[in-house]
């Protein structure tokens, strides 16, 4: 049992933190999310005095029906592609490398700082090294050369060709299909885990969105009054490209720490009953990486929606084929001193990041509990 004089010193040893945590953190994003409210840059932004008046969320509202704002609905696309490329990329590669480690009877110690070894290094580094590999006439592209065929011709950072192009104006019937999928997916894992009152919701909620997109309700609720067409850049192979080479020795490693865990046991006596080793390995080792995969979808996942020193560095602010949301923030409030439009674009980044931290901490919670 602790006593009171201890609980009061472990109060007061941690008071300070908590107050500079409230003060520096969490008073900031308050003070953001108020900023984001007004027309703060309209006027004089860097005067001493500046005039600010409350806006609501008309600043939100522009970003994303306004017409000078196209580069920020391309930035979500943007971001939304990168985040799906990079985690499931660096999520494989990260899985195939820790297997192909673990199998190993030498060199293993070689190996394993060899694929860890990009990750020490900064993304501005990254970003520099790999815009002089994909450079349009040069890098990659001249390999084929030094074999006597003609030179590559992919333009990597500075291909503005568009691919899975759709309309902005419909995004809430392409979100409900999103959502619907999402939907039908957790419904068929909580029928395969027997749970049937989570099932019914989710199959009632299915049957919702179902009707919605089959009544075509949502393709009369336009946002835009005209057609706005968003895709996927081909420019972003070349940063997916950096960020995985980058991120996926921390996947291994993780992944490798995993296989390392798992007891030694459950695979003789699958090999007893008969498993091969691929059975082994699709029935045994993954279903025991889960834990392992969620917690790097979470820490990939906010890497994703926050990069910026990466775009910086690569392929530079201004080229809104690779640009991203946090790029944009930049420019608004430090170039534009548009500051209350990079409020609200950083109010929004930290709404995206909050649906991907949120939920895993309330689970992780529960299984502590």
């Amino acid at each position: 049992m602790h006593t009171r004089r201890e609980h009061l010193a472990a109060i007061v040893t941690i008071l300070p933190s908590i107050i500079l945590l409230g003060i520096f953190v969490y008073g900031f994003i308050a003070n953001s999310i108020y900023m984001s409210t007004t027309d703060w840059g309209q006027t004089a932004a860097m005067s001493l005095d500046p005039q600010i008046e409350s806006v609501g969320l008309d600043n939100y509202r522009d970003l994303f029906t306004g017409f000078l704002n196209v580069r920020f609905r391309q930035d979500l696309v943007n971001m939304f592609f990168f985040t799906l490329l990079f985690v499931g990329l660096s999520l494989l590669v990260g899985l195939v490398l820790a297997t192909i480690i673990d199998q190993l009877f030498w060199g293993e110690t070689f190996f394993r700082t060899v694929f860890l070894y990009p990750m020490s290094l900064s993304m501005v580094v990254t970003g520099t090294i790999w815009r002089w590999i994909l450079q349009p006439r040069g890098g990659i592209n001249v390999l084929p050369t030094l074999i006597g065929l003609p030179p590559g011709k992919f333009l990597w950072l500075s291909s503005r060709d568009q691919r899975l192009v759709f309309d902005w104006s419909h995004l809430l019937h392409y979100a409900c299909w999103v959502l619907l999928v999402v939907l039908a997916i957790s419904a068929y894992s909580q029928w395969r885990q027997g749970k049937k009152g989570r099932l019914a919701w989710h199959l009632v909620i299915c049957g919702v969105l179902a009707g919605l997109i089959a009544s075509r309700v949502l393709t009369r609720l336009r946002l835009l009054p005209y057609p706005e067409m968003h895709g996927f850049n081909d420019a972003l192979w070349g940063v997916v490209i950096a960020a995985v080479w980058q991120m996926s020795g921390y996947t291994m490693a993780l992944y490798l720490a995993g296989l390392r865990t798992i007891p030694s046991e459950l695979r003789e006596a699958a090999r007893v009953d008969g498993g091969s080793e691929l059975q082994i390995y699709r029935y045994v080792d993954l279903p025991l990486l889960k834990p392992i995969t969620a917690s790097a979808i979470v820490i990939l996942g906010h890497i994703a929606l926050k990069i910026f020193d990466l775009i910086f560095a690569i392929s530079s602010p201004d080229h809104y084929p690779t640009s991203m949301p946090a790029v944009t923030m930049f420019l608004k409030a430090f170039r534009g001193n548009e500051l209350a439009v990079g409020s609200a674009i950083g109010v929004i980044l930290f709404f995206i990041v909050s649906l991907l931290i949120v939920p895993y901490l309330i689970v992780s919670f529960r299984r502590e509990e």
